[in-house]
């Protein structure tokens, strides 16, 4: 029967049909992980050839003092601790001057949930940026921090976000999603944002025409019934708004956190997640093998498992390194592009929206987006 099952699954895959929540459930009790990656494979091959993408960002924590506890975090800190930090104007700046001099297109901000700086200071971190350098596009804030910031000013969704936006926001990053399911989030984040409030912010900023991503925490106290609820969750999402650009699957790294006693997830359920993604999220136009989190090596194999996507240079990254990741705190292009070929594929550096950057000597360009590279 269960081969019958796999045969009857591998059809689907084949012929593009979508697949169901007990397909997925099946693929992720019961297939080898090499079927699994055939299959991805197939998928990721169909969509984008043999072209696997990066871009040339930084990172930027404004500040890890927060008002919640999650479990699993290893970077927030309370308002007097020793680590505790909160960037200046002109902090934020330098940090600007540094994503221009590396040549970034991209700054990626997120941080802790301040209980003494207002909503406005938020805003301002975005507008510091874009006041510095215009052209850079800032990817900015999380679901649950969107969720605290109407907490704070009493107003809708919507405000917030034709704040944020009007203030230079670019797009969102996918954090903060966890695992949807509430018996699980009840565990490891019980206070923070509901599975419900990160879904209708997602959906909100699609609606004002703000892409963002998404991502799932795998590898702590949920099972497999909640990855795959979690992934049809975000699958519906795409069908009602079609804003959502990649999907990024992080492993949990429970060094430093209360949740220090599981062990970290291994490379084999990180290649069978990054698989499954994949062949669940058929909507979805990329799957990103996360290095930082990953580690280069896998990142790499991942290249063969149904990913698309590695990141980026990623300088100043705290969040993961905090909970232990061993990885480099940033990564040369060259660095990316032989991790990339050494995997068979050739490296393309995209923009935050999936266009083609094309650079010339210093200076850079946005090209055709990536589409139609691979359709060229």
């Amino acid at each position: 029967m269960s081969d019958q099952r796999l045969q009857t699954i591998e059809g689907k895959v084949q012929d593009g049909e979508r697949l169901t929540p007990e397909d997925g459930l099946y693929l992720d009790e019961q297939a080898d992980l090499l079927t699994l990656g055939r299959l991805a494979n197939l998928v990721r091959r169909r969509r984008h050839g043999n072209l696997a993408y990066y871009n040339t960002n930084i990172h930027l924590n404004p500040t890890n003092v927060c008002v919640y506890r999650c479990r699993f975090c290893a970077f927030r800190a309370d308002l007097k601790a020793e680590k505790a930090y909160v960037f200046t104007d002109d902090m934020i700046r330098q940090r600007v001057h540094e994503a221009k001099a590396s040549g970034a297109t991209e700054i990626h901000v997120v941080g802790g949930l301040h209980h003494q700086r207002s909503f406005d200071w938020y805003v301002n971190v975005v507008r510091v940026i874009h006041e510095t350098w215009p052209e850079l596009h800032i990817k900015a804030w999380t679901g649950v921090e969107i969720n605290w910031f109407a907490h704070l000013t009493k107003k809708p969704y919507t405000w917030i976000l034709e704040q944020l936006k009007e203030a230079g926001l670019g797009s969102l990053p996918g954090g903060g999603a966890e695992i949807f399911d509430e018996g699980v989030r009840a565990q490891i984040c019980e206070h923070k944002a509901d599975s419900e409030a990160w879904i209708e912010i997602h959906r909100t900023a699609h609606e004002l025409g703000l892409r963002s991503n998404a991502t799932m925490l795998y590898g702590h106290v949920e099972a497999a019934q909640h990855r795959i609820d979690h992934l049809v969750r975000l699958r519906q999402l795409q069908d009602d708004t079609g804003g959502f650009q990649t999907f990024i699957p992080l492993a949990f790294h429970p060094e430093n956190t209360g949740m220090a006693h599981i062990p970290k997830p291994t490379g084999h359920m990180d290649l069978r997640m990054i698989a499954l993604s994949r062949l669940m999220l058929d909507n979805f136009d990329h799957i990103k093998a996360y290095w930082i989190m990953l580690g280069e090596s896998i990142a790499q194999v991942a290249l063969g498992f149904g990913a698309d996507d590695v990141d980026g240079t990623v300088v100043h990254e705290l969040i993961y390194h905090d909970a232990g990741a061993e990885t480099p705190e940033g990564l040369t292009v060259a660095q990316l592009h032989r991790m990339i070929r050494e995997a068979g594929c050739e490296p393309v550096e995209r923009d935050t929206l999936y266009r083609q950057v094309i650079r010339e000597g210093a200076n850079w360009k946005i090209g055709e987006p990536l589409s139609k590279l691979v359709n060229a």
